[in-house]
């Protein structure tokens, strides 16, 4: 079975990450939301029970 051989797919899984780790991660952790949650005002609206005709 040559899915098992580790040695061509090793490399390549290595090297995947070592771009993902050192390249593409910082910068996808630079980025800043547009919209954050923390300026939004919390609305609380109030809400009645459902009453059900069976109960």
């Amino acid at each position: 079975m040559p899915q098992l051989n580790p040695n061509p797919w090793f490399l390549i899984m290595l090297t995947s990450w070592m771009i993902f780790s050192l390249i593409i991660q910082p910068k996808l952790s630079s980025f800043t939301p547009t919209n954050s949650p923390s300026n939004k005002a919390s609305i609380t609206t109030k809400t009645s029970p459902w009453h059900w005709p069976w109960t």
